[in-house]
């Protein structure tokens, strides 16, 4: 996992101080019961006021200093994990933002929010644990057994045989549940992918009366993912019961034969206390290890996860060269065929047409006839899987990305606002507009006259998704956002669906004013063919005709069929 661990590179000296901080605190720690010891055996056996007070105010000493270790590691910890998060899913952001569509698909969108959201936080929380932990407790068991040597080596004995009991245990317990953990994950995405459908067609479930149906198939997967929590945590708990078990199994121990070597005035009872300390350190550390070795199991599995995203190479490379816009054709296809899946059928077939420098082409068909894979492989969004696009004279797969991009202006079927002010999402298809420009692509939109007003004019809040405009507004604003970057091609789709007919004349009438811009216009409306210099027929992903409004009523059967059914037999 060379990628997700890159990460931590920057945070390479809280990574080194937060154990190393740990340590000095188990070392305190590790010498208290000595401490204690001292102090019943030398000063409450011995009636020596003294040494107890100094034993009490160096243990004092002890504590201060290891709370004062414990607060600074903990801070170097949290440092690393939370700046190594940061990075991570910064970088796993702009690396989910460059894939194409088509690998955004294989991989699924549920999954991405999960593993950005859910596996990112189960890393950072092992991160810090690892950090604070990894060699504090180890340490602290070892170094236990071995102060246990320095006090009694015959009592230590029982040390020698608790620790790889109990490391015997959590290596059955920790076997159990670390698959279960990666059986949760996979659950989590599809609760993620269930609630992300349900939120985003909750009106068509209102609609139908599909919320029973609905609320029982969450239920069924939120029943799958309890009963792999409860399952491994079942077997997790486990861990507790049986640690406390032969601890104090040990400690009954340590009494036993302490209580016999004392009798035989081989060992003090400050010796036995400090054995007995000792050992309850163990229990301690061991259930806090046994801990981080489950939140690391899952942090492992999370960052493979994680790692898989990261290993995802773009189907679609990226050209090289950031090529002017010149050719005298702003968009050709030539004999392309789409297939979006292996073995699946071809969305579109044998599609040869183009769009010249400031011609205005429609392209109008049925539902699934192929016209949005058309913006897609324009857009490159997906890769032709034969023949080819071309754009102002050159492939599309010979484009940098940006490059292309910056030429074209996309308004998508459905109208997408972001959270923030008018102006924010101008700005969002040029990100140095001038309010002069912003207003004159609200005009050319006929978005200007319902902005200006509302309260603040371009400084009005919108809300996430636009849901405080009305649908034509969402779609003016967001043809307006297109407008705004100047496009040498414009690209409508279906874009002015929940526009009345005045105002779409008007708006395809100013667009049409624009100077040097080729107009791509989707719809299903014939009505806005009309105005068309020349129209696209589709018809099950392969073109049945192409001309001009009038041309195709008089000979293009499906044209013909797509108008009488919006204006009536004898229209």
């Amino acid at each position: 996992m060379a990628k997700i661990g890159s990460f931590i590179k920057g945070y390479r000296k809280e990574s080194v101080l937060a154990p190393l901080f740990k340590l000095l605190e188990a070392v305190f720690e590790l010498i208290v019961p000595l401490l204690v010891a001292s102090l019943i055996d030398e000063g409450i056996a011995a009636g020596d006021k003294d040494h107890v007070i100094h034993m009490i105010l160096l243990m004092l000493l002890f504590a201060m200093t290891g709370l004062i270790s414990s607060v600074t590691a903990q801070y170097f910890a949290a440092k690393a994990a939370i700046g190594f998060t940061k990075g991570m899913k910064s970088a796993l952001f702009a690396h989910i933002s460059e894939l194409p569509a088509v690998d955004r698909d294989k991989v699924g969108t549920s999954t991405l929010i999960t593993r950005l959201t859910s596996d990112a936080t189960v890393l950072q929380n092992g991160i810090n644990m690892f950090l604070r932990l990894f060699m504090r407790s180890p340490f602290i068991v070892f170094g236990a057994a071995i102060m246990a040597f320095t006090v009694d080596g015959h009592l230590a004995v029982i040390f020698a045989i608790v620790i790889p009991l109990l490391g015997f245990f959590v290596y059955i317990i920790m076997r159990a549940t670390i698959p279960m953990y990666r059986q949760v994950q996979g659950a989590l995405d599809r609760i993620t992918l269930r609630t992300r459908e349900n939120l985003r067609g909750v009106r068509v479930i209102r609609a139908f009366g599909m919320e029973g149906k609905e609320d029982d198939l969450f239920l069924s997967d939120l029943a799958s993912l309890n009963d792999l929590q409860i399952r491994s945590g079942k077997i997790s708990a486990l861990l507790n019961p049986v640690s406390m078990l032969v601890i104090n199994l040990s400690i009954a121990a340590i009494a036993a034969y302490g209580r016999a070597r004392y009798n035989a005035s081989l060992i003090e009872v400050g010796a036995i206390v400090a054995l007995v300390n000792y050992m309850s350190q163990i229990l301690l550390e061991l259930i806090k290890l046994a801990n981080l070795i489950v939140l690391i199991s899952r942090a492992v599995a999370s960052a493979k996860r994680l790692e898989s995203v990261f290993e995802l190479e773009p189907s679609i490379a990226d050209g090289s060269n950031e090529i002017a816009a010149e050719g005298s054709d702003a968009v050709a296809f030539s004999d392309v065929t789409l297939i979006y899946r292996d073995g699946g059928e071809p969305s579109l077939r044998n599609i040869s047409f183009t769009v010249r420098r400031g011609e205005k082409v429609g392209i109008i068909g049925g539902t699934g006839s192929g016209k949005t894979s058309i913006v897609n492989l324009i857009m490159r969004n997906y890769a032709a899987s034969s023949g080819s696009v071309s754009v102002f004279g050159h492939d599309v797969m010979d484009w940098k990305g940006s490059a292309l991009r910056s030429h074209i202006g996309l308004v998508p079927q459905k109208a997408v606002l972001f959270r923030g002010t008018v102006r924010d999402n101008m700005k969002n298809g040029k990100a140095d507009a001038s309010d002069e420009e912003i207003i004159q692509a609200l005009k050319d939109a006929e978005a200007y006259d319902f902005i200006k007003e509302k309260e603040g004019g371009l400084d009005y809040e919108a809300e996430e998704g636009g849901k405080n405009f009305s649908g034509g507004q969402r779609q003016r604003l967001s043809i307006a956002r297109a407008l705004v970057r100047h496009p040498d091609i414009l690209i409508l789709d279906d874009s002015s669906s929940a526009l009345d007919y005045a105002t779409e004349a008007k708006l395809r009438h100013n667009i049409s004013a624009i100077a040097g811009i080729s107009i791509i216009s989707i719809s299903q409306r014939t009505s806005s063919m009309m105005t068309m210099d020349k129209v696209v027929v589709l018809d099950g992903g392969a073109i049945v005709d192409i001309g001009t409004h009038d041309e195709l009523l008089k000979r293009c059967p499906v044209y013909q069929d797509i108008y009488r059914s919006q204006y009536g037999e004898d229209a």
